[in-house]
């Protein structure tokens, strides 16, 4: 049945269809990628996959339960879509400490600044997150999604704005969390990513998704 399914789902912004009567399913425990063209719709599926989208029409389940029909979120999950937002004047570690307070499953501080300093960033820095760099954003973007250990990780390009030391060390971090359990799901415009990272890989493509077997570079061409 799958443990993500979209069913017929369609959606449109101000008439103009942006996924049409798209069905696919992702089983617990893969990591699966999607690729596509900017302004293909990845971003749509992602919001649609995790309820911050509604479907104009069909259904999207996690379990077999219709999350759209009750109206909540899925409990366990962990995002990061588009550029994370931060409350700018405050630090990183202290950014991470208020979401982890919010979080169903809130873990200690330890944990949160062993992250931080694994993914190269100092949590005894007090400075604000408006000073970042794009790289450090990013870098704490990845932590807020990761750090509660979710069963569903959904991440849109997480890999924008690293050095090839960073990618390196957070794939070797999403291969662990999927070992621990969880499924993860995310794109990018990395072919080597995909490639080295998922079990299974999805494209997106005139407003409809399809499951490939390969990645081929002219795909993820901005």
């Amino acid at each position: 049945m799958g443990y993500i399914r979209f069913q017929d789902v369609s959606k449109s912004f101000n008439g103009t269809p942006v996924v049409k009567s798209v069905s696919f399913s992702i089983e617990k425990g893969e990591i699966c990628g999607f690729v596509g063209r900017n302004g293909s719709g990845k971003t749509v599926i992602f919001k649609l996959m995790t309820g911050l989208l509604i479907p104009d029409k069909g259904s999207v389940t996690f379990g077999g339960a219709n999350l759209t029909k009750q109206n909540r979120f899925f409990e366990s999950l962990g995002v990061m879509i588009e550029t994370p937002g931060f409350i700018p004047h405050y630090s990183g570690l202290k950014n991470l400490k208020i979401l982890n307070s919010m979080s169903v499953n809130p873990v200690p501080t330890e944990e949160i600044c062993a992250l931080m300093t694994r993914l190269g960033l100092d949590p005894k820095n007090r400075r604000g997150v408006r000073t970042y760099s794009l790289g450090m954003r990013q870098k704490l973007g990845i932590i807020q999604a990761v750090m509660n250990k979710p069963e569903l990780l959904v991440l849109d390009e997480p890999m924008n704005s690293l050095d090839t030391e960073s990618v390196a060390e957070i794939r070797k971090l999403f291969t662990e969390l999927n070992k621990q359990g969880a499924t993860i799901v995310l794109a990018s415009h990395i072919a080597d990513d995909i490639d080295s990272l998922c079990t299974r890989k999805f494209r997106i493509e005139n407003s409809t998704v399809a499951e490939v077997t390969e990645v081929h570079d002219e795909i993820l061409v901005n």
